[in-house]
């Protein structure tokens, strides 16, 4: 009976070793799950600041030439200031301290202003270097009679094909697809009276002429003839009305 009494006590002990483990294994929380969801807060929020915040720190006058080194085309003062998040006066301003120090330098490049827009260009006094690189002998300019084209367009844009012909006293279509196709001049409408289509030179001509815009084009009356040969050649074209024998006037074809 003793021994029955002293092993029951013995039995409930060891139930009780073994029952209480368990509660501590309930209330100790898991060490490795809190360090990760405060790592990652941070590096999340870090990310969406980085790039505004990096691009509005960046000095001016660096980041305008690393923008402008990589445009094929003038670019804005508006556009470079949205790009940069800086104030379109300070931009401006940042432009043309540039373009001072680069000719103060005599670089083999500098800074203008064509077009509406910025962009780097060679110096003109380096063009030699530049096409012996570019075009390694080969000419690569427009034909007299695309310049005479070319000239016609810009001095009385918008204008037709048919008018431009008829200023030059010759066909012009094939010149003027050329010209259409290395981007000299552009469509700008049609006609309202015929419903021809008009052209109109494009920035990159302006671009390519080193030109603000078409107020900078050179006068034509240091290029006109004296108006006395004028005169001289409209009368050798004016029809003839001599009267031979037979009475009836002679009149040339046109």
């Amino acid at each position: 009976m003793s021994e029955e009494s002293y092993a029951a006590p013995e039995a409930t002990g060891e139930a009780e070793r073994e029952a209480a483990p368990e509660t501590p294994a309930r209330a100790v929380p898991h060490p490795a799950s809190p360090p990760a969801p405060e790592t990652v807060p941070g590096a999340d929020s870090a990310a969406p600041g980085d790039d505004p915040h990096g691009v509005a720190a960046l000095d001016l006058r660096p980041a305008l030439e690393a923008v402008l080194m990589v445009v094929d085309e003038p670019v804005t003062e508006e556009h470079l200031a949205k790009v940069l998040e800086r104030p379109r006066r300070a931009v401006a301003d940042a432009l043309r301290e540039l373009s001072d120090e680069y000719a103060r330098q005599r670089r083999g490049f500098d800074l203008r202003l064509i077009a509406g827009g910025w962009r780097f260009y060679t110096r003109p006094a380096y063009a030699a270097a530049v096409e012996r690189f570019v075009l390694d002998g080969q000419q690569a300019r427009l034909t007299q009679a695309a310049l005479e084209t070319l000239a016609v367009v810009a001095y009385r844009q918008p204008v037709s094909r048919s008018r431009v012909s008829a200023v030059r006293g010759v066909n012009c279509d094939g010149v003027m697809r050329t010209l259409l196709q290395r981007g000299l001049v552009e469509e700008a409408g049609a006609e309202p009276e015929s419903g021809a289509i008009l052209y109109r030179t494009t920035n990159y001509f302006l671009e390519r002429m080193g030109l603000r815009g078409l107020d900078e084009l050179p006068e034509l009356a240091p290029f006109l003839p004296e108006a006395d040969a004028v005169e001289a050649d409209t009368q050798e074209g004016m029809p003839s009305f001599d009267v031979d024998d037979s009475g009836d006037p002679q009149t040339t074809d046109h």
